[in-house]
């Protein structure tokens, strides 16, 4: 008796972890179910991670966080520089979403540059470098 009831929790253990990463490994989070809340903590966390070097593409970060809240952009010469924003963290609850409300992403020519403060004074000083040309 005591061997049956123990077979069934272990059977039961086993069958709880393969639906827990059947479940994990095949739906993975999308930002675009998600309601505000938790999309910007998954923002939040998944942009944490980041580190700016030629391995990240604009096209994989797009289809992991979907579309920027904001985005900004010019070309410099040759060079595309994108400016993307993904709402982090709220500060008002006026239905509209702003720049200090979110954290910044550098592309220039679709490879991950900066994140952060870095990006948008990155961002500026390229642009002020093209308007003092023209």
């Amino acid at each position: 008796m005591k061997l049956k009831l123990l077979m069934l929790l272990i059977g039961g253990a086993l069958l709880y972890l393969l639906a827990t990463y059947s479940v994990l490994r095949f739906y993975p989070d999308d930002p675009a179910q998600m309601n505000w809340m938790d999309r910007e903590a998954f923002n939040a966390r998944f942009i944490g991670r980041l580190q700016p070097d030629a391995s990240m593409r604009q096209e994989l970060l797009i289809s992991r966080l979907g579309s920027p809240d904001i985005t900004e952009a010019f070309r410099n010469e040759q060079q595309i520089y994108q400016l993307l924003y993904y709402r982090t963290h709220r500060k008002a609850a006026d239905g509209i979403t702003t720049a200090d409300e979110c954290t910044a992403l550098l592309f220039v020519d679709r490879q991950l540059v900066a994140v952060g403060e870095a990006a948008v004074v990155q961002y500026q000083a390229a642009k002020a470098d093209v308007s003092g040309r023209s």
